[in-house]
């Protein structure tokens, strides 16, 4: 099954307070050591990091047209950062590669089942 560690932190702004270098090496190199852990135990399937929100764009055709607009805007603590997809046996498992997510120092993991998924161009259902 797949799930989606859907992984949710604070966004540094310029004004606020900055990570030392140290500090940023550190958790990029707890991250290496989770993506190979994953990749070694065979559950790995995708890892994407975001850019900051002030990137994003957003699309809809809620009204019938298509609006493109900067943002979002949404005025929250923690911002959608990344996410991972493994693929494992059962929540429990994916609740296990949650507990040990390096982020979760400054952040929240949501753990979330795929309903379905589109693996090389077919849909398939969980």
């Amino acid at each position: 099954m797949r799930y989606a560690l859907v992984f949710h932190a604070p966004e540094l702004t310029p004004d606020g307070p900055q990570p030392s270098e140290e500090a940023i090496q550190e958790m990029m190199r707890l991250m290496d050591d989770y993506a190979a852990a994953l990749n070694s135990a065979g559950v790995f399937v995708a890892w994407e990091m975001l850019e900051p929100q002030t990137e994003a764009v957003t699309v809809t055709r809620r009204t019938g047209e298509v609006v493109i607009e900067d943002g979002p805007f949404a005025a929250a603590k923690e911002a959608f950062a990344g996410v991972v997809v493994i693929d494992v046996p059962d929540r429990e498992a994916a609740l296990s590669w949650a507990e040990k997510f390096p982020g979760t120092a400054y952040g929240t993991i949501e753990v979330r089942r795929s309903a379905t998924s589109c693996i090389a161009g077919e849909w398939t259902r969980a």
